[in-house]
């Protein structure tokens, strides 16, 4: 019997009320995430944050590894002053998350990055981020939720790319809530789907290094999920 593959998955931490408790400094994860991950075949287990030096080990127990979506990504990390509406506040989570990629890169483990999680793998390869889409693409932004939730548009896969091969469709349309994105791309990675707008909506590196602008667990398309757990298993070795 084949084994499900364990999926790590970087996580918030912040003060959260629940109970009895008006305030207590916790690990929380929206529960769509592992949900995605046990659907597709995966054990879910969550990464909370840890001193960076500790990545290697916690990566060497994974057969995959997801950065979840969040709050914006330090720009101190790409050598920028913060834009007025740039909240960043989460420095335990920039630093630990910024290893595990390092990490999951360099041993070539399965990685997913979403929202937040691939502009982090950006700037960890030396990109930069675009602070405040309003600023570039007009007010009018379709990349940003509702009040009630997320939006929803059309993200365009480039053809020939890892992403294309499992979304072939010339046209998507994915669950989003983010108001920063790619800028300049980091060494080593490729963009693989756009917005209408020419908005980078996906990156993808070596391996399986995948970086996605949307959020796959708040919708019903799971083959990005899907290929993450496939590609945590060896290929099939020739016979003869």
């Amino acid at each position: 019997m084949t084994s499900r593959p364990v999926i790590g998955i970087s996580t918030f931490l912040l003060d959260a009320a629940w109970g009895r408790w008006d305030s207590m400094r916790s690990v929380l994860l929206p529960e769509r995430y592992p949900a995605l991950f046990q659907q597709v075949g995966g054990i879910a287990v969550m990464l909370p944050p840890d001193a960076p030096e500790h990545a290697a080990a916690a990566v060497a127990r994974l057969d995959g590894l997801v950065i979840a979506g969040g709050e914006d990504v330090s720009p101190a990390l790409y050598g920028e002053p913060a834009h007025p509406e740039t909240l960043a506040d989460a420095p335990e989570r920039d630093l630990w998350e910024a290893a595990l990629i390092r990490v999951a890169l360099a041993a070539g483990t399965p990685l997913l990055g979403i929202c937040r999680g691939m502009q982090l793998l950006n700037v960890v390869c030396g990109g930069s981020l675009i602070q405040h889409l309003p600023d570039v693409v007009g007010p009018d932004l379709e990349h940003r939720g509702t009040r009630t939730g997320y939006n929803r548009h059309a993200i365009h896969p480039v053809p020939g790319t890892l992403l294309a091969g499992l979304l072939p469709e010339p046209s998507v349309t994915v669950p989003t809530n983010h108001h920063q994105a790619v800028a300049r791309l980091g060494e080593g990675l490729t963009v693989c789907a756009h917005a209408a707008d020419g908005t980078v909506e996906a990156v993808e590196g070596p391996g399986f290094a995948l970086g996605v602008q949307w959020h796959p667990e708040q919708g019903e398309d799971l083959r990005v999920a899907r290929a993450l757990v496939h590609a945590t298993r060896p290929a099939p070795v020739p016979a003869g």
